[in-house]
């Protein structure tokens, strides 16, 4: 982990890693673009949760999965993440890049 510029710490996670997680189940990808931006494209999967209302106490229980955030270029999710710390909770992973990288690597999208 790494200092988060925006507070608290941070895991950079690759898109392929989290792929991977998306397949095998094993990640909740929690995307804090706004609703204009997710009914436009987004990542299969993914639950809506934008930053400009974010409430770390109202984040969706991930059960046995790990947590991670993504947006558009990976500033706000570092922000979701220092937000959610702030608040208290443990979560500190997020997806480098966001769904500009998810794209760049070839990975589908669903688009609006």
């Amino acid at each position: 982990m790494q200092p988060n510029p925006f507070g608290g710490v941070i895991e950079h996670l690759s898109v392929e890693d989290v792929k991977a997680g998306l397949e095998a189940g094993t990640i909740l990808l929690v995307d804090v673009r706004e609703p204009n931006e997710t009914a436009a494209e987004r990542i299969p999967g993914a639950v809506d949760f934008p930053l400009s209302t974010f409430d770390a106490h109202a984040l969706p229980d991930p059960g046995e999965k790990t947590l991670v955030f993504s947006c558009r270029s990976g500033q706000r999710s570092q922000k979701a993440a220092a937000a959610a710390q702030a608040a208290g909770i443990d979560l500190h992973r997020h997806m480098a890049g966001g769904i500009l990288a998810w794209k760049d690597a070839g990975f589908d999208t669903d688009k609006g």
